[in-house]
């Protein structure tokens, strides 16, 4: 199984977290984990190599010109590290028609076979929508980003990559143009990229399986739509949006125990 990450070397406690619960969670599996980064030290990396080989999987860093995306917008805890995901295809290797990315501020608490292998049907990618949040603003963001016929507005903490397609299709140029023409207008800057550019090659999947906000789940509990148990049952993986952190002291969230069942 393919795992593609994009960080700086702030986020490496988390990932190694969310690698730790990966392999827990599918014992059957062997990952292979590329790491895109353009500042993260040997030493670092070296240490990140030790603790993926140390679990029986492999560690692929490759490192990206700093300057690729200098004239993109970094807006409060975003880094440029961010929109290496939406060119991930001109650097990983030739061979992969697949893979899975992840936000480092991520769980996986179930098996994540069913989702890795979905039929893409044609799409580039497969994600999730955040509908508590999204919902509301889904008219704006379709005026905002000139998507009318978009089927929502998609998170992209977890993407599934059909690199193939990907790697025939999409133009790096393009991407780079939009960045350029709506700096101003960027609100959360490489999900309106994405969204923008691709709003009719996402595949949607369901979003209280394979990438549930934790924000979300005190409202649904207090509705009675969901409980621990539900979540420990059904859903894939928790996904610590926002700016509040398990790692933080004082988070606030209940699901926040599941991060801490995976720190080593």
């Amino acid at each position: 199984m393919n795992i593609l990450v994009t960080l700086n070397e702030n986020y490496l406690p988390p990932l190694k977290v969310l690698i730790n619960s990966l392999v827990q969670n599918n014992p059957e599996e062997e990952f292979s984990i590329y790491l895109l980064h353009s500042t993260i030290s040997e030493e670092k990396l070296s240490g990140l190599h030790h603790y993926i080989e140390e679990k029986g999987h492999h560690f692929f860093p490759v490192r990206i010109p700093p300057d690729l995306f200098k004239d993109a917008p970094v807006l409060r805890h975003y880094t440029s590290e961010m929109y290496y995901r939406l060119t991930a295809h001109l650097f990983l290797p030739a061979h992969l028609d697949r893979i899975l990315y992840l936000d480092p501020d991520i769980v996986c608490i179930n098996p994540a076979a069913a989702f890795y292998y979905t039929d893409f049907e044609g799409h580039f990618f497969i994600a999730c929508e955040h509908e508590h949040s999204a919902k509301k603003a889904r008219l704006i963001n379709k005026m905002r980003l000139r998507t009318p016929n978009a089927k929502g507005y998609f998170n992209t903490g977890v993407l599934l990559m059909n690199l193939e397609l990907i790697r025939q299709h999409v133009k790096v140029e393009d991407i780079f143009q939009f960045i350029e023409e709506n700096k101003l207008k960027l609100l959360l800057p490489d999900q309106d990229v994405f969204n923008a550019l691709f709003w009719n090659k996402i595949k949607p999947a369901e979003s209280y399986r394979y990438n549930y906000d934790a924000r979300f789940f005190e409202r649904a509990a207090l509705i009675k739509k969901q409980d621990i148990e539900s979540i420990k049952k059904h859903t894939v993986f928790i996904h610590y949006c926002g700016k509040d952190k398990p790692w933080h002291p004082n988070y606030k969230y209940a699901l926040g125990t599941f991060y801490q069942k995976y720190c080593e």
